[in-house]
């Protein structure tokens, strides 16, 4: 069993699209994957919900988001 100290925190990096909210950003993070079958590479994307104290970051910015403690219901990540 691992305790808090062994988890690594997972850091992810993506562009911002939203920032309407107080307090909060969406940031879309695209990675490449390899098809299991026929093995061509896909680009996926997923939004996250991420904590931005301030509203400090706007559309189009490169942000680095990391894993937190649950601030809401989907916010699960804060701008680092």
């Amino acid at each position: 069993m691992t305790t808090p100290e062994q988890k690594k925190i997972k850091t992810l990096s993506g562009i911002v699209v939203s920032d309407k909210m107080k307090d909060t950003t969406v940031v879309m993070v695209k990675r490449f994957v390899k098809h299991p079958k026929y093995g061509k590479y896909m680009e996926k994307r997923k939004k996250y919900a991420a904590h931005d104290v301030g509203n400090t970051k706007h559309i189009g910015d490169k942000v680095t988001i990391q894993e937190t403690r649950p601030i809401s219901k989907t916010k699960h990540f804060k701008i680092v």
